[in-house]
């Protein structure tokens, strides 16, 4: 009896011992490149995790913006900021041929580099928010927005009067964004809105004071 006890228990501490073992090789086994992993074959080692710019994707990035609250300053300032945005790189374009300065080159590089892909993002906004890209009044009466006359007498001339009224009139156009991005600022409820109407301000009023030295020496 003391000899079958003994090897009837001893049967069950292999049985057991085997199926431990059975549950750990189910639990982590090895992924294509070689690496031990655990449930759902993460890898074991969660030192080397992805890296931040993989994880925050610029279209992401516009998804939580339109998905996030928002209010009807962000609305607006989505609405008005495009057209806005867009007679800047306008303004810019005309420069091709006709720009003469250096640092007003450099400053209507900046302009296209920045100005074009926030005009990108603020039409993705207004898409996840249901509303449409226009308010209705096409850009007319917002403050720094040129007339048509503006654009066309910048048109006309180019080297160092060019540069001249290029300076003049992007100044005023700044201001006008910046005058509403502080609008934004203030009343806006969504966040990332809120954060592109600081960028605004920021390299706006940066770009203003440049604007303003390439006149004090023209």
């Amino acid at each position: 009896m003391r000899a079958f006890t003994h090897r009837t228990a001893r049967k069950i501490a292999l049985v057991a011992a085997a199926t431990a073992t059975g549950l750990l090789l189910s639990a982590c086994g090895t992924d294509e490149a070689g690496n031990t992993t655990h449930h759902g074959g993460a890898p074991a080692d969660t030192s080397a995790s992805a890296s931040p710019s993989a994880s925050a994707s610029p279209t992401a990035s516009v998804a939580g913006a339109a998905a996030g609250a928002f209010n009807d300053a962000d609305v607006m300032f989505a609405q008005m900021m495009i057209p806005h945005h867009e007679q800047a790189l306008e303004m810019a374009e005309l420069a091709d041929g006709r720009a003469e300065d250096a640092e007003v080159k450099k400053l209507v590089a900046a302009i296209e580099q920045a100005q074009d892909p926030e005009i990108q993002k603020m039409k993705a906004w207004l898409k996840g928010w249901g509303k449409p890209e226009s308010a209705g009044h096409g850009g007319h009466g917002m403050a720094g927005m040129m007339s048509e006359q503006d654009m066309k007498d910048l048109a006309a001339v180019k080297g160092k009067a060019f540069d001249r009224r290029f300076a003049e009139l992007m100044i005023a156009h700044h201001e006008g964004a910046v005058e509403m991005a502080e609008v934004e600022r203030k009343n806006g409820r969504n966040a990332t809105a809120k954060a592109l109407a600081d960028d605004v301000v920021r390299t706006q009023s940066t770009e203003i004071s440049a604007l303003r030295k390439v006149l004090d020496r023209l």
